[in-house]
């Protein structure tokens, strides 16, 4: 079953003091393309979630978000007290205030907050980390569903092509007649004498110029193998992409054989559903 490349997932935890909420976005790309976007306190732990979307997730254009949002009272933010007094003292040398002025005038100086840096707490990473695995479940599952309409609409089109190019077989005879006709007439305009027996012969090398038996066979080998490859457990939209360039290969083919205007038409019919199928299919993981 194929897996689309677009997808969204969500997953919310609630801690003690904090709240944290992951969102994992994708979009189709060549190769795996990972945007991570997380708090610094967890840099250090980087490399891990990385490597879990990575595996998860395989292809496509990855933006991941970790949001930590406080919801208790803890702070890592603290007052320089020795240093907020130091700055009171020199302050009294210069201007005269109680001590509340002084305290506001101090607070506002260099170095008087500081910021302690915060160690990653092995539990709540843990939890972390659970979350992170339930908005990579959320995601393939949109992924999952997305697949599936791709699926249908590959479906739909490849027997499209493949009713189109069972027209193309029934009018095949008539083209070939077609073609006759119009070679024994343009003969005849010429009002020469020719040697039936080396026309016949001129005339089957030409019919075999535009012969699209072996087009046709190859063509319907190529849609069944689309199908079956669309239907197999696992998902590669690389290789669907092949398989419709060798598609395209055929029906260019029968199309510049052709010579034959309703032949034609049905050919450009048969491109335009191509054309749908390889949009689609960069979609495919």
């Amino acid at each position: 079953m194929i897996q689309s490349m677009t997808g969204y997932g969500k997953a919310m935890v609630q801690l003690p003091s904090k709240k944290i909420t992951v969102e994992v976005k994708s979009l189709n790309s060549k190769n795996l393309d990972l945007n991570t976007r997380v708090p610094s306190m967890y840099r250090e732990k980087e490399l891990v979630i990385r490597t879990m979307l990575a595996k998860s997730l395989e292809r496509g254009k990855v933006d991941f978000n970790l949001y930590v949002e406080v919801t208790g009272e803890t702070t890592t933010t603290k007052l320089n007290e020795t240093l907020v007094k130091e700055y009171m003292n020199q302050l009294r040398n210069v201007v005269a205030g109680d001590e509340v002025e002084l305290l506001k005038m101090a607070v506002r100086m260099p170095e008087t907050l500081k910021t302690e840096r915060e160690e990653v707490d092995e539990a709540e990473f843990k939890v972390i980390i659970e979350a992170i695995d339930e908005a990579l479940v959320n995601i393939n599952k949109y992924r999952s569903d997305e697949g599936k309409v791709l699926e249908n609409d590959f479906l739909m089109r490849a027997e499209k092509i493949a009713a189109l190019l069972e027209e193309v077989i029934a009018i095949d005879p008539q083209r070939i007649e077609n073609v006759r006709e119009r070679l024994h007439k343009a003969v005849s305009d010429l009002k020469e004498t020719v040697d039936e027996n080396r026309f016949e012969q001129e005339l089957v090398y030409y019919l075999e110029k535009y012969d699209i038996t072996e087009e046709k066979v190859r063509l319907k080998n190529h849609l069944n193998y689309f199908n079956e490859s669309i239907q197999s457990t696992d998902s590669n939209g690389k290789k669907l992409g092949f398989i419709t360039q060798e598609i395209g290969r055929e029906i260019n083919t029968i199309g510049s054989k052709a010579n034959f205007a309703p032949m034609q038409q049905l050919v450009v019919q048969m491109k335009d559903e191509l054309e749908k199928i390889k949009e689609q299919a960069l979609n495919v993981l």
